[in-house]
Parts: C-alpha cells; sequence; structure tokens
C-alpha cells in the first residue's frame, strides 16, 4: 500500500565542496524511523523521471534522496534526453571522481541521520550511469543493499569512476560490507557484450557478494524508463518488483 509523502529539495554540506551539494528528497509524510535508500541518476542528472522514481520509492515507505552528483559543474543540472543532453551528460559523467563520490554518498547518508536524528540503515538504487555510481559507492561504504539498472561503463576505464582500474575490479570490496547486489541488464544493452556481462556476474560470484544477476532477452539499455523508445513494459515491471523485494528484506526493522 502506498503512503502519502512529501518532497523537497535539501542542501548537505560535503567537505572540501565550493558550495553544497542539493538534494532531491521524497518521504513519508509520517513519523519514522523510515529506512533511507539513496538513488543514483542517469547522466542526465536530477530529471523529472528520476524524481518520480524517487517518489516511487518513498511510497514504498523509504526516506529517497537523490544527491546531485553534479554539483561541482553546476547547480541541479537537468538535461533533456537528447543528442545534445546525451553529449553533455557524457562530459558530466566523465568528470566524475572516486574522492567526489565517496565524498557525495558519505555525506548524503550523514545529513540523513543528522536531519532525522536515527542511524537508520541505508540502501542504494542507481540507473544507468547512477547504477555505476552506486556499484562504486557499494565498494567504499556499508550499503544495506545495491540494486544497479543496466550500469555503465562498470568493466571499462572510459569514465574517471573507471580510473585507475575498471570499478569492477573493485567487487571484493561489497564482499566485505557483505552487500547484497542485484544487477538488472538488458539482454540487448548496447554498453554490454555477452562476454562483459559474464565477467560482471563471475566476479560478483568469485568476490562471495550475495546476488542475482538478471538479463532480460531482447531487452535494450534503459528499459525502465517510460519516457523512451527503449522502455519495455514487462522488463522494467519485472526488474522493479525484484528491485522492490531486495529493499524490502534488506530494510526491513
Amino acid at each position: 500500500m502506498s503512503v502519502k509523502t512529501v518532497d523537497e529539495w535539501i542542501e548537505i554540506d560535503v567537505p572540501g565542496a565550493p558550495a553544497p551539494m542539493s538534494g532531491y528528497l521524497a518521504r513519508p509524510d509520517g513519523p519514522g524511523p523510515h529506512p533511507n535508500v539513496l538513488v543514483g541518476f542517469e547522466m542526465f542528472g536530477i530529471t523529472g523521471y528520476v524524481r518520480g522514481v524517487a517518489d516511487m520509492l518513498a511510497g514504498l515507505g523509504y526516506r529517497a534522496l537523490v544527491p546531485d552528483f553534479y554539483h561541482r559543474a553546476g547547480r541541479r543540472i537537468e538535461l533533456p534526453a537528447d543528442l545534445d543532453g546525451r553529449a553533455r551528460g557524457l562530459d558530466l559523467v566523465g568528470g566524475l571522481t572516486r574522492d567526489g563520490v565517496r565524498a557525495d554518498v558519505t555525506a548524503a547518508i550523514a545529513e540523513l541521520g543528522r536531519r532525522f536524528g536515527d542511524d537508520a540503515p541505508t540502501a542504494m538504487v542507481g540507473l544507468s550511469a547512477g547504477g555505476h555510481i552506486a556499484y562504486y559507492a557499494a565498494t567504499q561504504v556499508p550499503l544495506a543493499a545495491l540494486v544497479a539498472f543496466y550500469p555503465g561503463w562498470l568493466t571499462g576505464t572510459e569514465i574517471g569512476l573507471g580510473r585507475p582500474e575498471p570499478t569492477v575490479t573493485l567487487t571484493p570490496s561489497i564482499a566485505r560490507y557483505d552487500t547484497p547486489v542485484l544487477v538488472l541488464i538488458g539482454g540487448e544493452d548496447h554498453l554490454y557484450p555477452a562476454a562483459e556481462r559474464d565477467s560482471i556476474a563471475r566476479l560478483l560470484a568469485e568476490a562471495g557478494v550475495r546476488n542475482e544477476f538478471v538479463v532480460y532477452p531482447d531487452t535494450p539499455h534503459g528499459f525502465a524508463c517510460e519516457e523512451r523508445d527503449t522502455y519495455r513494459p514487462a522488463a522494467a515491471e519485472d526488474a522493479w518488483a525484484r528491485a522492490t523485494a531486495l529493499l524490502a528484506e534488506a530494510l526491513k526493522g
């Protein structure tokens, strides 16, 4: 059953950053405590679609916070899902650094604890570029669960988060925190040939990470976004059912 929710923009102090980081916070309208879910956005920033994801999670009883990981490059950047938006998004994703993302995630979790006066558990859900952000975060901080929808560039060094070594090679650090992982990828995802998908699944297994790795046949990248022609309703419904089941299990009181 969905609960009544409220949403707001908040400001988060990040050590070393030139200015506070904005974040979109959606939460149940009622007394807590409520578990936390950080949401890693697509390359387009905190768009209406991503805010809708946070709203949906809030309706399930979570405090859902979307940190503005682009805050060092501009304030609340929101890009259209067209060629120009993709080009700008690639530049912005390429500029993210491991130190910056670690600081942002740590500060976001701390802000939720300060704001609500509790130490509620925190999970993370990431979408595309945000899936990579979330995967890296899970190697650096203890998370109750990680859900990565078609995480981009995990096996390469194309973006700053993937250097000096591909982020997927840090997978043993996720096992150290005993974080359960759900990875959801389309079989026709242009970012991942089958061999690279297999390498991610293999590294998760070899590292001893509790994980579920789901590949949807004949399904493209971005299949969960209902605003684009890559949307695949059946895959999206199944993926979100799996994601919310993991969150419910990992974040239960």
